[in-house]
């Protein structure tokens, strides 16, 4: 009955044979190619144990349909055998009508798999059918199973064969996940199978033993063959099968699965994340806005340990900061404002590197501290550097070297003085036009100023000459401020800064002047004297001046009627715009200021004047018939805009109505409150 059965189904494949190659879907060869491929890869891969090198993997054979007895396809087999192999013994799974278990593994009805190699498996309603390749005999005095093959063929044919002959080791690579090789012997036997004849057995048998014969003599061939030939077989599966998304990352997996003695190996498209390096927490008292931390008043002793490239301004004023180490900065390096001030820093608590790594920085600010000399290796990036009110007694030649981008430099409230600031300390200042060294010490003008200075504030010094040799480097200067020094008139040099063409503003104030110093720049603009001890306005002292002094501050003075004459303002009538005589001892209104057509603000309160006479202030103007010469006058109209005579002993109800007629609005003339005896 088995062989009648067994005839019947081959004479079916062969009819069919044509029919399946061209009505087979692509989906049932797939599921067939996948089947395979895992079958075989199970099959070169035990528990552990070492890969069986058998030299036949399954041969490449058309593929014919598995008709059931109801005339329904349960599946696909690369065999021209048909059922005639050996039944296996896996149990049926008890409650699940139609699956098959192999190894553990549940096999659904009309699955279809390989355990080992030239051995292909269908699970058919409960029952696994499996069929072993067969193999026709040769006659011919020398034989040879070409790789990639289940049958031998003749020696001559096998030569034309050799570029193709790939080992069974390089084929399971392609394979997936399957029953273990063992797993037909291991099992448990629970009916009788078919068998095939005993011709068919013996014949099988022998070339089993052939193959065995074979792997030996070539095992050495293969492994170093094994690497090669594996990327070909991998290309020519490629090349034949359409891979699909889920075929790919499944083929992925494998593929990275596959290396030499089984090694785990992570795969590279899946690299392990490594967390992110988490800054600690700033400490109380800080906050963040931006790129901006502030930790004003924070109670801190020590810079925090912040991690932030995107950080460029940080603010920790008012604290109790001490030191600042090497790598204080190091987690910030991009930080363009550091403001340290009002801590507790010294000099040696300094790292010689600590804002050496700062190539962004632009400014630092160092006031209210504890340093004896300015900090070594400040970046050269710096633009700004603030360390007023420390304890800096000296600066060598190489105490600002390599700052060229410097544009600020403040160091008021400290000990310098001339003799510990050298004369080439601010020659590497190329940039440098803002320079503050008030309160400290010095007695003359620093020498060696740079070039490009434009301010230079000096106030609070004790300084009591100004030579004629101070400013001749510093053609750019802008602005001087000398205010609270020791300074008398004679002790100005007359060619200190006479031909200055730039100096528009100079501060005298509260030095030891007795009259309006003369020789003054002759770009001058704006002259303060106010807190000195003047007495007298020579005459055309601002007579050389171009294009002319705008603004006179002679407030707390001891100037009286006799120490202005009607020539002290010769130069500036045109040009004047302010005038500040408030605090003196002036009994009347001082003759010249009529003449100031462009004076918009006049103070002339807190003096002994007793009276406004018509045309002191305002000049009259007489309007002539000529509509050319009223039009004049009218634009020489004054702009006065406010006059301040409070505190003085004037009898307002007596002032003439023609006291202000130039002013516009009688608001803008202060009167009251007067003194009186």
């Amino acid at each position: 009955m088995q062989t009648t059965s067994l005839a019947c189904c081959f004479l079916l494949v062969s009819l069919c044979f044509d029919f399946s190659q061209n009505e087979t879907s692509a989906p049932l060869r797939k599921q067939r190619r996948r089947m395979r491929y895992r079958g075989l890869r199970s099959s070169s891969a035990g528990h552990g144990s070492p890969r069986m090198k058998l030299p036949a993997p399954v041969a490449v054979a058309p593929s014919i349909p598995l008709v059931n007895f109801d005339d329904s396809v349960m599946g696909v087999f690369d065999s021209l055998i048909g059922l005639g192999g050996h039944e296996s013994s896996y149990s049926v799974l008890p409650g699940k009508k139609g699956h098959c278990t192999a190894n553990g593994m549940i096999m659904y009805d009309k699955a279809v798999w390989s355990p080992k190699p030239c051995v292909t498996c269908l699970c058919s309603k409960g029952e696994v059918i499996c069929d072993t390749t067969m193999c026709h005999p040769l006659k011919c005095p020398k034989t040879i199973i070409p790789e990639g093959e289940c049958c031998p063929v003749c020696s001559d044919t096998a030569s034309s064969l050799d570029s193709s002959i790939i080992s069974l080791d390089d084929v399971s690579e392609l394979s997936g996940d399957s029953p273990e090789p063992n797993d037909l012997d291991n099992a448990n036997v629970l009916s009788p199978a078919p068998t095939q004849t005993k011709k068919d057995e013996q014949f099988g048998t022998e070339v089993v033993e052939f193959k065995e014969k074979e792997s030996n003599k070539k095992d050495k061939k293969r492994k170093r063959k094994s690497k090669k030939n594996r990327q070909k077989s991998k290309a020519h599966y490629r090349e034949k099968k359409p891979i699909t998304r889920k075929d790919a990352a499944e083929e992925e997996i494998q593929d990275e699965s596959d290396e030499d003695d089984g090694t785990f190996k992570m795969t590279s498209h899946f690299p392990i994340p490594v967390p992110p390096i988490q800054a600690p927490p700033l400490p109380s008292g800080c906050s963040t806005s931006d790129t901006t931390v502030s930790c004003i008043n924070a109670k801190l002793t020590q810079i925090p340990p912040i991690s932030d490239p995107d950080l460029t301004s940080l603010d920790l004023t008012g604290n109790s900061i001490t030191t600042i180490s090497d790598e204080a900065f190091n987690g910030i390096p991009n930080l363009e404002w550091i403001d340290l001030s009002k801590n507790n820093i010294t000099s040696p608590g300094i790292g010689p590197q600590a804002f050496k790594s700062l190539k962004k920085l632009k400014r630092l600010y160092l006031d209210g501290n504890m340093l004896v000399h300015i900090p070594t290796a400040l970046p050269s990036t710096l633009e700004e550097i603030k360390i007023n009110d420390n304890h800096l007694h000296a600066i060598d030649e190489d105490g600002l070297q390599d700052l060229k981008n410097l544009v600020t430099l403040e160091l008021e409230g400290n000990k310098l003085s001339e003799a510990n600031v050298s004369p080439l300390a601010f020659y590497p200042l190329k940039s440098l036009s803002y320079l503050r060294l008030g309160r400290n010490t010095f007695r003359i003008i620093p020498q060696g100023l740079p070039a490009t200075l434009e301010e230079l504030y000096l106030e609070n010094n004790q300084i009591e000459e100004v030579s004629e040799i101070c400013f001749n480097h510093t053609r750019n200067i802008n602005v001087v401020v000398l205010k609270h020094n020791k300074l008398e008139e004679h002790r100005i040099a007359p060619l200190a800064w006479i031909n200055q063409e730039n100096l528009e503003s100079i501060d005298l104030s509260y030095n030891k002047l007795y009259h309006v110093p003369s020789y003054l720049p002759k770009s001058l603009l704006h002259l303060i004297l106010i807190g000195n001890q003047i007495e007298r306005i020579p005459g055309y002292v601002f007579g050389h001046m171009k294009p002319g002094l705008e603004y006179l501050y002679l407030s707390f003075n001891k100037l009286t009627d006799d120490g202005i004459d009607p020539v002290s303002f010769f130069g500036a009538y045109h040009s004047l715009r302010e005038l500040f005589l408030d605090h003196n001892e002036l009994k009347s209104v001082p003759f010249g200021i009529d003449e100031m057509r462009k004076l918009r603000f006049l103070r002339l309160n807190n003096n002994k004047i007793r009276t406004v006479p018509p045309e002191r202030i305002c000049k009259a103007h007489i309007i002539d018939d000529d509509h050319e010469n009223s039009e004049e006058e009218e634009n020489e109209e004054s702009l006065l805009e406010h006059v301040h005579l409070e505190n003085n002993y004037i009898k307002t109800r007596q002032l003439s109505p023609h006291a202000f007629p130039c002013i516009r609005s009688y608001c803008s003339v202060v009167l009251k409150p007067q003194k009186s005896k």
